[in-house]
């Protein structure tokens, strides 16, 4: 009497990373980090030597008179300490929020193409930053400016949430394309505003600039505005991150495996929304970064959002401090924007990436 063979229950994780990719990579780039953190405060208008840097940062975070920084002045303290730390934190804050919040949304869409600013939360931040700048409330205080711009990246995603909602159940399809348009919409209330405001020339400069992105004039205030919705959004993303392995499966599949589909896109979204919110509100309008970084890292450790999330982090965060080294340095004393220096990098490793892609499809 023959046996009837009993099929082997699915797999409940998804798990295709490369272990000696990632062990390899994990690594490298934190010593990459902590260079292009100690460079970030070492080299500008003045270069000051990361020993005294060292001993600066050792100064303030060791109890008194554990470090001797007698020979070191009181320019040079202030420089590294109130100047050049808080504006490299955020740098690294920002880069890994924008970098993680684009891993979640690759993740959920199952699109590697995918990035924050497709839901439009990138587009609502900065429309609440113009209103800031327009109102005056940017000028009243260094606060509000960052505050209105995290309200319009949560509000725009609950615009987009409330229309495509339906019966309690979200279509990826339909959340794209509502994204796409209402991003398309509070873009152009973003240039009226900006059209409106050339009035004053001050204010108008003022909204460019932060349109372009920027980390000048950055200060702990603003290390101290993101850093608890940047350490949020981080600990949520790590915390779903097997549910978007199994996302990656399908919706049906992965509900069959004991996903709730529908919290887990909510929970994406509104962490997407949070870190982007956090990210645009100290950094400004900043592009590419999490949209590149993310498939850059895909590429080499694997799709299994155990490792992309944690290799988001540190990998964002050097990507944007490197950035925005290269801006304090290309062309001295003038300071280019960190939008710009980012598109540099990101659009042509992006055409890239479509091409490659193209290739694997049979299309090119």
């Amino acid at each position: 009497m023959s046996q009837t063979s009993i099929p082997a229950p699915p797999k409940t994780t998804v798990s295709f990373w490369r272990p000696r990719a990632a062990l390899l990579y994990f690594p490298t780039v934190c010593v990459l980090l902590a260079i292009a953190a100690v460079a970030g405060i070492s080299i500008g208008s003045t270069y000051i030597p990361w020993e005294t840097v060292a001993r600066v940062i050792a100064g303030h975070l060791l109890p008194a008179g554990w470090v001797d920084v007698n020979g070191v002045t009181q320019a040079e303290q202030v420089i590294i300490w109130m100047i050049r730390v808080p504006r490299v934190l955020v740098a690294g804050l920002a880069g890994a929020a924008l970098a993680v919040a684009g891993t979640q949304m690759q993740g959920m869409f199952r699109n590697p193409l995918a990035e924050p600013n497709v839901v439009g939360v990138s587009a609502g931040a900065a429309l609440g930053a113009v209103v800031a700048f327009v109102t005056g409330l940017a000028a009243a205080s260094a606060l509000w400016l960052p505050l209105c711009a995290f309200v319009g990246a949560l509000g725009a995603l609950a615009v987009v949430y409330s229309i495509t909602a339906r019966a309690g159940r979200t279509p990826v399809a339909t959340l794209l394309l509502a994204g796409i348009a209402l991003s398309a919409l509070l873009s152009s209330v973003t240039t009226l505003l900006v059209s409106l405001s050339f009035v004053d020339w001050q204010v108008s400069a003022e909204i460019v600039f932060w349109l372009m992105g920027g980390l000048d004039s950055r200060t702990w205030t603003h290390v101290w505005i993101c850093l608890p919705f940047v350490t949020l959004g981080t600990f949520v993303a790590l915390w779903y991150t097997r549910d978007l392995d199994l996302m990656l499966l399908g919706e049906e599949t992965s509900a069959s495996l004991g996903v709730n589909v529908e919290r887990v896109k909510k929970t994406v979204l509104t962490t997407a929304a949070l870190l982007t919110g956090a990210a645009v509100s100290v950094s400004g309008v900043v592009g590419f970064v999490g949209l590149v970084v993310p498939h850059a890292i895909r590429l080499i450790v694997g799709p299994s959002h155990r490792v992309l999330v944690p290799a988001s982090v540190v990998t964002g965060a050097l990507f944007m401090i490197g950035c925005d080294l290269l801006a304090r340095t290309i062309h001295p004393p003038t300071e280019i924007r960190l939008g710009v220096v980012t598109a540099a990098f990101g659009a042509p490793f992006f055409l890239y990436l479509l091409r490659q892609r193209g290739k694997a499809l049979g299309y090119l």
